[in-house]
């Protein structure tokens, strides 16, 4: 490599420095060195190997290059640490006693070593600067340079010999314990000799602290080798039940007593309202699963047509491109939804209540009891005027639980007079009451002026252009259920009010064991 500049060279020594360097780069010539000797990489760049002109070297050097201030560092750090113990802080350790106050030192204690805002001795009457006595000694104040791993040794200045300590008071802790154990052995060998044979069986019970030992069996927690252990309680609720005894038939789903699972779905004959537990298996289904597998389909679809990202190459990407795809097709869907409303109307109600009207204050005042019964205060308004659920006049049925011509009545009797008693069946069987009734009360609606629906009259012999309107009579009502005369199967009525009774009690029954 060429040590100096281009422009302090004639042509051909250049020339002659540019195939040097070509042949170190070939390994046919030796590589330069710098002012150490070290071999320098004819790879290097030149502008990396030339030295700045500050730094007054002749040939090319990489000592500009290395941290040379980390060696002076090293060289410090080495001669601290060849001090020993010295090189840290010596608490407690004081230095020179003085006799009397000096100029500069602290007026309470009359230290030098620091301030009097820094002081740390209780704060006296009358200062040391004032009293001239109880002069404090000054405390040794080290010089600890540390480097970067020296200040973060966390076993810096431990001294090896306060452990001592720590092993005397555990010795004595443990002698202390054996002593004691000697001593109730020795105790409970002499009760032993003074009861006699008869208390022989007493070596065989156990106290209560021992015994309950039995109850926590270790066993090894979702591990088919190694690993963790746990106690059986831990693994499942006592008041479930357990998965294998959902379904004691031997052909339902298998259950794997070394790993405690059971995939298959124990019942899957009863609905899901109905099972706490519908196999392992489907936890494979929940959470973001199903999301993932949105994903990948997705992927398969784009790679189908040579658009998509390799899932386990390009995840982020992948996954970029899905939510893109999600927001046009919302966006596309909502394009669409808004087009069939501007061009057909929306029936629902698009303007939402106030908040402030839901959460404002009002005047109504409202006392419960304890069990949340309304006890004083504004009763809801009904939204009928007439009063549910009430049976007047004997009847059995209420007012317009029968209709028929238009006309209201009860379903019991048949009556469209509001204020009628009831006949019962008797008045059932004439067959022709409700229809006069019905037919006068229309008479009366036209007469007086009001909008009374006129009944269409069936075709007669001659009436041809009547039997539209007759046919078409006939279904409307038939649609509303105006024709009570529908004949019923027996058979078929008992057969099903038995399948009836017996879904009620199976019902009760599984109501009863749940208890």
């Amino acid at each position: 490599m060429a040590s100096s500049s281009s422009r302090q060279k004639s042509r051909e020594d250049y020339r002659r420095a540019m195939e040097l360097e070509e042949a170190r780069k070939a390994g046919l010539a030796p590589a330069a060195l710098d002012e150490d000797g070290k071999e320098i990489n004819p790879h290097i760049p030149q502008f990396m190997t030339t030295a700045p002109w500050y730094m007054q070297s002749d040939g090319p050097t990489l000592k500009h290059q290395r941290n040379w201030k980390k060696e002076v560092e090293d060289a410090e750090e080495a001669k601290e640490a060849a001090k020993g113990k010295d090189q840290w802080y010596q608490r407690g350790k004081k230095t020179f006693q003085a006799t009397k106050y000096r100029k500069g030192a602290c007026a309470n204690c009359g230290a030098m070593t620091h301030k009097t805002k820094d002081c740390l001795e209780r704060p006296r009457a009358k200062g040391a600067k004032w009293t001239n006595k109880n002069i404090a000694a000054d405390e040794h104040i080290a010089e600890v340079r540390l480097g970067y791993d020296g200040k973060r040794d966390r076993w810096n200045g431990y001294d090896a010999r306060d452990f001592a300590k720590v092993q005397q008071r555990y010795e004595k802790i443990e002698s202390a314990k054996q002593e004691e154990a000697k001593k109730r052995e020795l105790e409970e060998k002499f009760k032993d000799e003074g009861g006699g044979e008869g208390d022989g069986e007493g070596e065989f019970l156990l106290k209560d602290e021992e015994e309950a030992g039995f109850n926590k069996v270790e066993k090894r927690v979702r591990t088919t080798a190694g690993g963790a252990t746990g106690s059986v309680r831990n693994l499942r609720i006592r008041e479930d039940t357990a998965k294998y005894l959902l379904n004691l038939d031997v052909n339902s789903a298998h259950y794997d007593p070394k790993s405690r699972s059971m995939r298959a779905d124990p019942n899957p004959d009863l609905p899901d309202s109905e099972k706490n537990f519908r196999g392992d298996a489907h936890l494979l289904r929940e959470g973001e699963v199903q999301a993932w597998n949105r994903l990948v389909l997705h992927q398969g679809q784009l790679s189908g047509a040579g658009q998509g990202h390799h899932m386990q190459a390009l995840p982020s990407q992948a996954e970029a491109l899905y939510k893109e795809f999600k927001a046009k097709k919302e966006k596309v869907a909502a394009k669409s939804k808004t087009n069939v409303v501007d061009l057909y109307g929306n029936a629902a109600r698009d303007d939402k209540i106030d908040q402030r009207l839901l959460v404002g204050q009002t005047e109504r005042y409202v006392e419960y009891n304890r069990r949340g019964q309304v006890v004083k205060g504004e009763e809801n308004r009904v939204a009928s005027r007439y009063e549910e659920d009430v049976m007047v006049n004997n009847h059995t049925s209420v007012w317009g639980s029968w209709w028929h011509d238009g006309v209201w009545g009860y379903a019991c009797c048949r009556q469209t007079m509001r204020n009628s008693y009831c006949t019962g069946q008797a008045e059932r069987d004439e067959g022709n009451h409700g229809e006069a009734a019905g037919t006068a009360a229309r008479e009366v609606a036209v007469g007086a002026g009001g909008d009374g629906r006129k009944m269409l009259k069936p075709r007669g012999a001659g009436e041809a252009s009547a039997s539209a309107g007759a046919a078409g009579y006939q279904g409307k009502q038939q649609t509303w259920g105006e024709h009570q005369e529908v004949a019923l199967d027996e058979e078929k009525l008992k057969v099903a009010l038995a399948k009836e009774g017996e879904r009620v009690k199976a019902r009760a029954e599984r109501d009863e064991r749940k208890r």
